[in-house]
């Protein structure tokens, strides 16, 4: 049957569950659980068909009945990860579904073989130190059927599989295409392909099939490419065409907000997640990071321990142990975690970039850097990879390879703070001071998340002796600090108030250095020197006299406080 003719608009509901049937019973015949259970769960979402809507079993040609004996026999091996033996007993089959089992055995049992001789240490970064010894030949053979037009679409996606293991991308990019064109509903194919899409511009660039299956692989990339926004909009269309009960879009649309750092609006998606599939792993190492964040040990506990029961062998039930331990600051247990969720997958980014992290708390900056490295190797769009790295060459006060990472980071979420501040402070070091102001006014305009990037503009101004755009800055800082209410939590307000009070105090605005002054005395850090400056104020009051201004009355209503010496136009600064 063509697949390729199976595609429908969301507006046939029915037709795109006997698709989504027929491609389930396609994928398990092949050993392709993780796209049958994709499809599976899809499936459910949608309305039961009655008997006689049941889409057709497959049609079973000549090679078919031929291979039967040894293809019921080689899977049944395959099911019990017997994969040499597997391969044993198709060599010399003819059917597709053969064919396809038989290379697909072969490749699964050279990543078994080279999963095996992997160090249990992180071992050396070097690419190729341990290969899967079978691709190459795999290869070849696949490349002369490819050549020949003899490859269906299951086939073509190990092809495509085969070429991204051998790291030839762009032969890869351009067979999974092909997957997709010959059998669009093939999930595993577009997974495939996402991950070597680098950017909006090569999204953009591919020839993909006009089928439904493409709005849900879009919804994704734009997800991987942090167009959040985007990715909302399109899962809200999904929810809206039929798929409201699928738990992989609410799931999906859970990691969007934990990615733009919506914790609230993304934990109560991952409650609701809970409450429809309690026994749901996939996505909990997510939920979990959202708990850490919100320092919420009761819940990363119950979380913990809930998994342990459902399946302690899971890489995400040891990502979500070892986040609980980080919680309680037992770091040395932490890394533990992660490093038994890499024996059990490799390639989980996750656990990579989390252990950076336990290892960076723990000192071990060597450590910390093969992580982050190899969590890069994993997913090169993984921002908190390469802002790991810079934080960790700036412990080792090397501001040029700061620079190179944050840079990375930096273009992954072009629009969060963090990057922006931290980009700001190599600038800094590396005495480039107009880039540095660039990155903190920048990091102010898009919402600065921590509230640092106005003060350290502040800091930087007051360092090169530009003190109306330091009082700007200074003035700017306390506005979004109280507008916030976290001004008497906030440690550098004083630092703001007593430079304030002085830029006043030296421009003759008596009453607003005064009214600084007077704030200063509520900070056990300021208050000396608040009380110093009253009394010096007091000394010439009596000889000059100024207009009262209240100056605080701009927190309300957004008028800059500094109306007497202007300070210069920060716009100018803005990249």
């Amino acid at each position: 049957m063509k697949m390729a003719a199976l595609c429908s608009e969301f507006g046939d509901l029915v037709q795109i569950k006997k698709q989504l049937i027929s491609v389930i019973s396609l994928s398990k015949e092949r050993g392709l659980l993780h796209s049958s259970k994709w499809a599976s769960e899809l499936a459910f979402a949608l309305d039961r068909l009655p008997k006689d809507e049941l889409p057709p079993s497959h049609p079973f040609t000549e090679e078919d009945a031929q291979d039967l004996d040894a293809l019921t026999l080689a899977k049944s091996y395959f099911d019990l990860k017997e994969y040499d033996r597997a391969a044993y007993f198709l060599k010399g089959c003819c059917s597709q579904k053969a064919y396809f089992l038989y290379m697909y055995s072969r490749y699964l049992s050279g990543e078994k073989k080279k999963d095996d001789e992997t160090v249990d240490s992180l071992g050396p970064l070097e690419k190729g130190q341990v290969r899967n010894e079978a691709l190459r030949e795999l290869r070849v053979e696949l490349s002369k059927k490819h050549n020949a037009g003899e490859l269906d679409g299951f086939t073509l996606y190990l092809y495509g599989v085969v070429l991204r293991k051998l790291d030839l991308l762009k032969e890869a990019v351009e067979v999974f295409v092909e997957a997709i064109h010959a059998l669009p509903l093939h999930w595993g194919a577009w997974l495939e392909l996402s991950n070597l899409v680098t950017n909006i511009e090569m999204l953009k660039s591919l020839s993909l099939p006009d089928c439904w299956i493409k709005d849900f692989f879009m919804a994704h990339m734009y997800t991987e490419l942090q167009m959040i926004k985007e990715a909302l909009q399109k899962y809200q269309n999904l929810i809206e065409a039929g798929f409201s009960k699928s738990t992989y879009i609410i799931s999906q649309i859970a990691v969007a907000y934990h990615n733009i750092r919506d914790i609230d609006q993304a934990l109560a998606l991952f409650n609701e997640l809970r409450e429809q599939d309690p026994y749901r792993i996939d996505n909990m190492d997510t939920f979990s990071n959202l708990l850490y964040v919100k320092s919420m040990k009761p819940e990363l506990s119950y979380l913990a321990h809930n998994l342990v029961e459902i399946d302690k062998y899971r890489v995400e039930t040891c990502c979500v142990i070892g986040n609980y331990y980080s919680l309680r600051s037992q770091h040395e247990k932490a890394a533990l975690y992660f490093q038994r969720a890499l024996k059990l997958n490799p390639r989980c980014l996750g656990a990579w970039t989390l252990m950076g992290h336990e290892y960076m708390e723990m000192k071990n900056t060597s450590a910390a850097i093969q992580a982050y490295r190899h969590a890069i190797e994993v997913n090169k769009r993984d921002y908190r990879a390469w802002y790991g790295l810079g934080q960790t060459y700036e412990i080792l006060k090397m501001p040029f390879y700061c620079l190179y990472y944050y840079r990375k980071a930096h273009q992954l979420r072009p629009n969060d703070s963090r990057m922006l501040v931290a980009l700001g402070e190599s600038y800094e070091k590396l005495t480039q001071q107009l880039e540095a102001k660039k990155c903190y006014w920048r990091a102010y305009s898009v919402g600065d998340v921590e509230k640092m990037a106005l003060l350290k503009l502040a800091k930087l101004h007051e360092q090169l002796n530009e003190s109306d755009d330091a009082a700007q800055c200074y003035m700017l800082y306390i506005q979004d600090i109280f507008s916030c209410g976290e001004q008497l939590e906030h440690a550098e307000v004083s630092t703001a108030l007593r430079y304030l009070g002085q830029y006043y105090f030296k421009n003759k605005l008596y009453d607003e250095a005064s009214l600084c002054a007077q704030r200063c005395c509520d900070y056990n850090d300021a208050r000396e020197e608040g009380k110093a400056l009253l009394r010096q104020i007091s000394q010439v009051r009596d000889q000059i006299e100024t207009p009262s201004a209240d100056l605080f009355a701009p927190l309300s209503n957004n008028n800059t406080p500094v109306r007497r010496v202007s300070p210069l136009n920060l716009i100018s600064f803005t990249p």
